[in-house]
């Protein structure tokens, strides 16, 4: 079949000749004709994209689902995309925007508001009482993203080690409501009282507990300031560094709700191993003999093999303390709502969370009340802004933190600790009833002799602790802007309180203790149970404790922001505020519970050129009462540099792999006023008892006329004054192929006039009191990094990588030391948190390895006599004789000098994972041995010393444990390398495994966003030393740092 020809080569064909009339008046249905099928195959979107405050937002992506079709918006915030795909669906994606989805439908025009979301921080910094933009700014700040906070702990100081650069950070317990992480901002810079950051709330200072206790959904902001630069605006408390965190603020549009909940089971992440009875009592028996060979044996055969048996337990005990006291775990659950949304008038932020956290004590059922740690915190936040008018708007926060405190009497931690005191085989826990006993309506607590021997069990149970809390913040700003008068100019004033008080009840029975006595009968030998202290079978009189403080705040800012010529841009900010400090209620001293008032002026003056070349000058002008008259008042100025040289023109020409290439360096001075503790104020006033007996006089005829006398507890110091920190700071933001960002550090700090005492002052000079002033110097330097990846596949798939590495040293330079004779005595040179002790070269070998050695400690002469297997001393100066002055700085200090930390997360379609890695390196910690020497006081013994100690059948002169003694011996217990342990490890801090529920998989899905995750929180610990986990130190005694496994839903709609 031939095949038909098409309409218009046909036509044209056979009407060539008269093609341009027909043409002419056909055009109007061909144009018709033509432009209705392409209209059928192609649709054209046009529209305009802006932010929340209708400012038009060049650059947005527009993309076609499931297709490379895309546009962008130009610099009106105007795009146009032609669509060919049916039905389709546009994304809207904009850096520091919410991502959003629209359905195209039969529209033709779409205008949209993009939302902001929580990573606009990549954009804008938050700096001292102001915002910049980010590549303007020239201090050292860094920020960490709130979802890295996010962690199944109900404290976010435990999150932050490893997580930002520049901030060294450790914790030292497990227990709840004492676990609080310790942290500095490039790690320890002064021997002062002080030593921490300046924290602040939305402007407002808070205490650590408080920043612990902030809900991590309720955070829209978490910067640390590290140099002069970013510090010196907060004048007499930014010496250490500053933590500045802001809550989240309402957002026009329709109400949204997010809904967090969490369910985790929480473990020791590592438990101490200690002997059982039989095993414990043979050793000591080994151990009596191997200082006396004719020893009388504590531990009979007969007792040996009862318990080995497991007869009577009255008779035969076989306690496992640690069984018999705590669960293997905890159950804590959090749950947070929070809601956000508003009109053109008002926006808010509403958010109320729940959260309970209990401790690994077993509840006795004898009690009727709870003796194990249980806490209950309930967290109120209400952010409102209103807008008053175009140019005038108030926000108002209130914030109030409730927390119910229930526990044991004694600290859990104590409990702990009391376990390595008490031995298996000693007594029981309880005594059974005997016929005497049977009718009695108390517990029968095991003890023996004449008591004094630990009974953790009767420490846990005999009372409990009840403690009432509530911290509230409420905070009003009003911002006015002046571009009326001059264009760019806005001035606000802000006023807040913080109020903290605490309630506190304890209730405890004294217990019953009794012993097992055996007495000779006509028919043989009978135990019986004696009474070793009478106790009570109620709950004593309970003490009670309050105690409360509040903070006011007062703080004015004028503004003043503008460019000019598209590349000139100027800044200037001008703060003057006043703070009070009241604490009425507890206060140890009248000096602790005076108003303590500080005041201050504060400034920044900034300048750019075209984005390229920036400058700024800040300074802090301060008042502290603290000081007499004439130091009163500190100036501490600091300046700044940067290039961005990456901006240069021909820089983006011939290397366009760099997109970022930024050099800044500033430098400054910071001040800090709290150098003693609050009842330690007022350094121009002397303190004089006019009423002391200790210096009393006699006199008259008979003597008889007693007069008390006076003495000087302080001695006033008019020349006591500000401790100040000079800072230098060198910075690199480099960026590579948009997917990298690596930002470096170098900063050197020079501490000065540092308040302490003068220790060294003899005696004969007649003083009644220390005298202390300004005269250390610590000089401290350091590094820190951080490196970002960010990469987007195709196919639903994108990963991101984060790593932090901050180093920082310290060096005394002053102390008021004298001048050694043996320089191994003298700290200068050394770490602040450098460690002293005895150089230990092994154990003695024999009696002629002890006579052919320096004598040590007197130990030839006294009763600290030492034989082989204990511990042999280094005579450092040579004199014959190992003493005092034979101490020299051993190991690294106390306070890691490196923190790091690394990890990567990557999602795919609705999938997602992340995994984070935190180390610590260069310290070192000393297990105190008189906590662990087994068989003193007949404590207990860690499994460690059984299996690697010093004995003549086992002569190693480098086991664990020297010669063992029922007896301290003071020859081993001396702080030595010998006990000194590396501090580093590498922990798997956190794994998380998400997945998000698509909106296909039900109606209920539909118009929300469902995710559901599991975490694991120090799973993995990798570290020299295994005894308990490295990070606690020297406090492995006490409760153990805990392993988290969580899961946890969040919806948002």
């Amino acid at each position: 079949m031939r095949e038909k020809p098409s309409f218009i080569p046909f036509f044209i064909k056979q009407h060539m000749n008269k093609f341009p009339i027909i043409f002419i008046r056909l055009f109007p249905v061909i144009f018709f004709f033509f432009s209705f099928s392409l209209f059928s195959q192609t649709v054209i979107v046009s529209g305009e994209i802006v932010d929340d405050s209708g400012n038009y937002l060049p650059g947005v992506s527009i993309l076609v689902e499931g297709t490379t079709n895309g546009a962008s918006t130009d610099f009106d915030g105007q795009y146009v995309i032609n669509i060919k795909t049916p039905n389709a669906t546009l994304i809207f994606q904009y850096l520091g925007f919410e991502t959003q989805k629209i359905k195209v439908g039969n529209q033709k025009k779409i205008n949209l508001i993009l939302k902001e979301s929580a990573d606009q921080l990549d954009e804008v910094q938050v700096v001292a009482f102001s915002k910049q933009k980010k590549n303007s700014v020239i201090g050292s700040i860094t920020t960490l993203k709130v979802s890295e906070l996010k962690q199944p702990t109900s404290n976010i100081t435990n999150t932050l080690a490893g997580k930002i650069a520049g901030l060294i950070s450790y914790q030292r317990s497990g227990e709840p409501g004492q676990d609080n992480a310790a942290f500095f901002i490039r790690g320890v810079t002064t021997f002062g009282f002080n030593n921490g950051p300046l924290i602040l709330l939305d402007g407002l200072q808070v205490s650590a507990s408080d920043l612990a206790r902030i809900e991590p959904d309720n955070i829209a902001t978490f910067s640390i300031m590290k140099d002069a630069t970013a510090t010196s605006l907060y004048g007499a408390k930014g010496a250490n560094g500053v933590v500045l965190v802001t809550t989240k603020e309402g957002k026009k549009g329709k109400a949204k709700v997010s809904v967090r909940y969490e369910n985790s089971l929480s473990a020791p992440s590592k438990i101490n191993s200690f002997l059982g009875a039989v095993d414990y009592m043979e050793l000591y028996n080994r151990a009596q003999r191997m200082r006396d060979p004719s020893a009388n044996l504590l531990y009979s055969k007969q007792k040996i093999e009862g318990t080995r048996n497991g007869l009577n337990p009255n008779l035969y005990p076989d306690v496992d303390w640690y069984d018999e006291l705590f669960t293997d775990y905890a159950v804590n659950n959090r749950i947070n709502l929070n809601i956000n949304g508003g009109g053109e008038v008002a926006q808010y932020y509403l958010s109320v969370s729940n959260s309970n956290e209990k401790g690994l004590l077993k509840i006795d059922p004898i009690n009727n009340f709870n003796n194990n740690i249980d806490i209950n915190r309930s967290n109120l936040r209400a952010n409102v802004n209103i807008n008053l008018t175009k140019s005038t708007k108030v926000a108002v926060k209130f914030y109030s933190l409730f927390e119910r405190y229930n526990g044991p009497v004694v600290s859990a931690s104590d409990i702990f600790y009391q376990v390595a005191q008490a031995n298996p085989a000693n007594f029981p826990k309880a005594y059974e009833p005997d016929e005497v006993t049977s009718s009695f309506n108390h517990t029968l607590f095991g003890n023996k002799g004449n008591g004094g021997f630990a009974n953790p069990y009767a420490e846990s149970v005999k009372g409990y602790k009840d403690r009432f809390t509530n911290t509230t913040l409420a905070q009003i700003q009003l911002r006015q802007d002046l571009s009326f008068i001059t264009e760019g100019l806005k001035i606000r004033a802000l006023a807040s309180v913080k109020t903290y008080t605490e309630n506190q009840n304890e209730s405890s029975f004294t217990p019953f203790y009794y012993g097992l006595a055996e007495i000779e009968t006509p028919t043989g030998i009978v135990n019986s149970l004696y009474s070793i202290q009478e106790g009570t079978e109620f709950l004593n009189p309970a003490p009670t404790y309050n105690y409360g403080n509040s903070n006011f705040y007062y703080e004015m800012v004028a503004e003043y922001n503008r460019n000019f010529n598209e590349k000139h841009d100027v800044g200037g900010l001008l703060v003057a505020n006043f703070t009070e400090a009241l604490n009425t209620i507890g206060g140890s001293s009248t000096f602790a519970t005076l108003p303590s008032r500080n005041m201050g002026v504060s400034g920044r003056a900034s300048y750019s050129y075209d984005s390229r070349y920036f400058g700024e000058f800040n300074f802090g002008y301060n008042g502290s009462e603290k000081f007499a008259e004439k130091n009163r008042f500190g100036f501490f100025p600091s300046v700044g540099l940067g290039w961005i040289i990456s901006n240069e023109t021909y820089f983006e020409k011939n290397i366009p792999s760099i997109n970022l290439l930024k050099l800044k360096y500033t430098y400054g001075l910071v001040g800090n006023d709290g150098i003693s503790s609050p009842s330690d104020r007022f350094f121009y006033l002397s303190n004089v008892n006019l009423n002391n007996g200790g210096t009393g006089y006699t006199f008259g005829e008979s003597y008889n006329d007693y007069r008390t006398g006076y003495i000087i507890n302080r001695y006033g110091n008019e020349n006591v004054s500000w401790e100040v920190a000079t800072k230098s700071n060198i910075g690199l933001e480099l960026g590579l192929f948009n997917k990298v960002m690596i930002q470096a550090d170098y900063f050197t700090e020079h501490r000065k006039d540092i308040y302490m005492e003068r220790e060294y002052i003899p005696e004969t000079s007649g003083l009644t009191a220390a005298i202390s002033s300004n005269i250390g110097e610590v000089k401290t330097k350091g590094i820190d990094v951080s490196l970002d990846y960010n990469h987007a596949f195709s196919g639903d798939f994108y990963i991101t990588a984060r790593g932090n590495f901050t180093y920082s040293t310290n060096k005394i330079l002053v102390n008021g030391e004298p001048e050694f004779q043996n320089k191994n005595l003298s700290r200068i040179g050394y770490p602040v948190n450098q460690q002293w002790g005895y150089i230990a070269e092994r154990l003695f070998v024999d009696q002629e390895d002890i006579d052919n050695s320096p004598e040590q400690f007197n130990g030839f002469s006294t009763t600290n006599s030492y034989l082989p297997g204990d511990i042999k001393y280094t005579d450092l100066n040579q004199d014959g004789v190992v003493n005092e002055l034979d101490q020299a700085p051993i190991g690294k200090p106390n306070v890691p000098e490196i923190v790091y930390g690394f990890g990567v997360s990557a999602v795919y379609k609705n999938f997602d994972i992340s995994v984070f890695m935190q180390g610590s390196a260069r310290s070192s910690f000393f297990i105190n041995p008189n906590d662990i020497s087994p068989f003193v006081n007949q404590r207990n013994a860690l499994s460690i010393i059984a299996n690697n100690h010093w004995s003549e059948n086992n002569p190693d002169p480098n086991a664990f444990w020297p010669r063992l003694s029922i007896e301290a011996i003071q020859n081993n217990q001396k702080t030595s390398t010998w006990w000194l342990r590396d501090g580093d490890f590498l922990r798997l801090k956190n794994v998380e495994f998400g997945y998000t529920i698509p909106a296909s998989a039900g109606k209920v899905f539909a118009n929300s966003k469902t995710r559901i995750y599991v975490t694991g929180l120090n799973l993995l610990n990798f570290s020299k030393f295994d005894l308990w986990d490295p990070e606690l130190a020297g406090n492995g005694l006490g409760y153990p740092l805990q392993r988290v496994i969580n899961i946890g839903a969040q919806i948002k709609f």
